[in-house]
């Protein structure tokens, strides 16, 4: 059997160009212990900027020819056994995520260094005993997770001023002797975990780092007793004082021509940190007021999340999907609803080009069925109930949004015409409607036309079903959808910030709607990875991945 007749996934992705892949579960680990490893034909998908082979045990090694995958942005190997990675890794010159937790590595090839757009780097839960020495060449690096290894100490260049982006070290359940008094360099450093190590000091540089909110110290048995207690049980702003005054008094205690020397140089560090404190505070203060969060909950973390199943005659006709579910988006407050349907129709005028190269849908989770399919039908078979009218076919909808558009240019005396009638000219000469349809077999989506009454969003609306379909590209899907996401999570910031009352603007529910609780009023969005799949099960794409909302908005933070 051709290598490829093996396995279909490779096969698709290499016929349909895609641009990600995801091997993971007992069929592909099967696949992979009967074949002697992984199939070689992985490593001829060079268009691949995601690429992801996890929970499979009879995965021990990668080959040398990864090094071909060059347009790779994220590489996830979670979850196998691997006992090395190959030093041609380094040549993935695109790389910004690099996910290798979870195996059996005793060390890390010296290649990583060379990886010079890399911004996240987790090597959690293997064997790891050292880090390679030149990390501080990586000068994107963002979070690095090296947690529950074996590892003695830092590489002396890992406090580099070089590595000016570094804002989450967890570094827990190591070995670890010794934190250096260079931590200090580190200067965006927010998150340390040294959590269940070795340390017996704590040096009180650490306070120099002008912007660190969460540091966690637990489990190193520390000379200095009453900080140990401290680290047990304080927080991180009185920690860092303690440490602060400590350092003031051991400069004071010092002496000697040589500690001189020390004393000059600590006490010029300390007027730097102040002015860096008042700048990074300033900052803060900023960056607290736009702050806006982003939860992404894995496909993995629900088992029965809401997936797609693609058909292959939509190929011809709409071929590009992408879909999420959203929880927290605060809609019953005032004016929210109004102002999310106003940007959502921004979007489609702007970005989506007057939904020529793409089209958002949004539903309410709670009125729908999976699992969901994105099919096609004959205009004269496609039933929809369009947003406030009654159901009708396609063929009917067309005839009505016509005629009202005739009626539209006779009142108004002018060509053009407003909201669904200028998205007519789309379908035309099309055989076909591309639609989504829930479990029940309810067509809930007709784009670029409607969306279905059924699952129309309200003010109760708690769990939405983004959805963004395209005839240009899957990347435009996406685009578009992390535009959509980052303009809800401003909204929701709004309405927290502003605190309004329900059914202020009398789009209420009725006089008995309830007020918003406190916790309705965080800002945080969750957003709950929906997978596209095709006919066979294989998967085609999953949003968001780890290369998904991941361009520059500094008031954004995404966590995975």
């Amino acid at each position: 059997m051709d290598d490829m007749e093996k396995w279909p996934e490779v096969e698709k992705a290499a016929a349909e160009k895609r641009r990600e892949l995801v091997l993971q579960g007992p069929g592909v680990d099967q696949r992979i212990s009967s074949d002697g490893g992984l199939t070689r034909s992985v490593y001829s998908l060079t268009l691949l900027n995601y690429l992801e082979i996890s929970q499979c045990p009879s995965l021990t090694e990668i080959h040398e020819d990864i090094q071909h995958l060059t347009h790779l942005q994220s590489l996830i190997m979670c979850r196998n056994k691997l006992s090395s990675i190959p030093d041609v890794i380094g040549r993935l010159g695109s790389l910004k995520v690099l996910d290798l937790s979870v195996n059996n590595l005793r060390v890390l090839p010296q290649g990583i260094v060379q990886l010079r757009e890399l911004n996240t780097l987790n090597v959690s839960c293997n064997s790891l005993e050292v880090l390679p020495e030149g990390l501080s060449q990586c000068t994107k690096l963002s979070t690095i997770n090296i947690s529950r290894n074996h590892i003695t100490g830092f590489p002396a260049d890992l406090y580099s001023e070089r590595l000016d982006l570094l804002s989450s070290l967890v570094a827990s359940d190591n070995c670890i002797q010794e934190l250096s008094a260079d931590i200090h360099k580190l200067s965006a450093l927010k998150v340390l975990d040294l959590s269940g190590n070795q340390l017996t000091e704590i040096p009180p540089d650490l306070s120099d780092c002008p912007k660190l909110k969460e540091i966690n110290f637990k489990g190193n048995k520390l000379n200095d007793k009453r900080l140990e207690k401290m680290v047990n049980g304080c927080q991180t702003k009185s920690i860092l004082e303690y440490l602060r005054g400590r350092g003031r008094g051991r400069q004071g205690e010092d002496g000697g021509d040589g500690d001189g020397g020390r004393n000059a140089d600590k006490k010029k560090r300390q007027q730097q940190r102040k002015k860096k404190e008042k700048v990074a505070d300033g900052q803060d203060e900023v960056e607290e007021l736009n702050k806006m969060v982003v939860r992404v909950l894995h496909v993995s973390d629900a088992p029965t999340a809401l997936t797609v199943r693609v058909t292959a005659e939509v190929k011809d006709v709409r071929p590009y999907l992408v879909c999420c579910v959203v929880r927290g988006m605060n809609l019953k407050s005032g004016n929210s609803l109004k102002r999310f349907l106003m940007a959502q129709t921004k979007l489609h005028d702007d970005l989506c080009g007057k939904r020529t190269t793409a089209t958002i849908a949004t539903h309410d989770v709670q009125l729908l069925k999976g699992p969901l399919t994105y099919d096609v039908k004959p205009p004269t078979q496609l039933k929809i109930v369009p947003l406030g009218r009654k159901e009708m076919t396609a063929v009917e909808l067309i005839r009505h949004l016509h005629l009202e558009a005739e009626e539209l240019r006779k009142q108004k005396k002018r060509q053009n015409v407003t909201g669904l009638h200028k998205y007519l000219q789309l379908l035309q000469g099309k055989p076909l409607y591309p639609c989504l349809i829930d479990g029940e077999g309810h067509v809930i989506s007709f784009p670029p036309i409607t969306n279905s009454e059924k699952t129309k969003i309200k003010k109760t609306t708690k769990e939405l079903l983004l959805e963004v379909t395209s005839a240009t590209s899957l990347q435009t899907c996406k685009d578009v959808m992390d535009a959509l996401i980052v303009k809800m999570a401003e909204l929701n910031k709004f309405t927290a910030e502003h605190q309004e009352e329900a059914g202020s603007d009398g789009e209420g529910d009725g006089p008995s709607e309830p007020a918003v609780t406190s916790s309705e009023m965080s800002s945080e969005l969750i957003i709950q990875q929906v997978r596209t799949i095709d006919q066979d099960g294989n998967l085609k794409v999953v949003y968001p991945s780890k290369t998904d909302l991941s361009k520059d908005i500094s008031n954004l933070t995404v966590v995975w």
